[in-house]
């Protein structure tokens, strides 16, 4: 038996498929789907977070009045929900992640 045990409404179930069940970020306020890393950039900058350069392989966001760093993979195609939960827990009122 392989899969992810998933928690949801109460009720913990087995998705063999993980995949399946897609998500989303969503920038609260225009309430647009994030679909790549120039549009999160822009929606980020506007929260006064900014790129920070420490390492080649990442895309990182700092921002100056927190201790947070946002750390995402270079290819966006490898942008999965971790990373958008961490932008959604270091930004509550701004991202929020959805189901497709």
């Amino acid at each position: 038996m392989s899969g992810v045990w998933v928690f949801k409404n109460g009720v913990v179930r087995l998705v063999e498929n993980p995949g399946a069940d897609a998500v989303v970020l969503v920038h609260r306020a225009t309430n647009e789907v994030i679909t790549n890393y120039a549009a999160l950039e822009t929606k980020l900058r506007s929260l006064g977070w900014e790129r920070y350069y420490d390492d080649p392989e990442l895309l990182q966001f700092h921002k100056r009045s927190t201790v947070h760093l946002i750390s995402l993979p270079k290819d966006f195609t490898k942008f999965k929900s971790m990373h958008m939960y961490d932008i959604v827990v270091k930004n509550k009122n701004s991202f929020e992640v959805r189901d497709m």
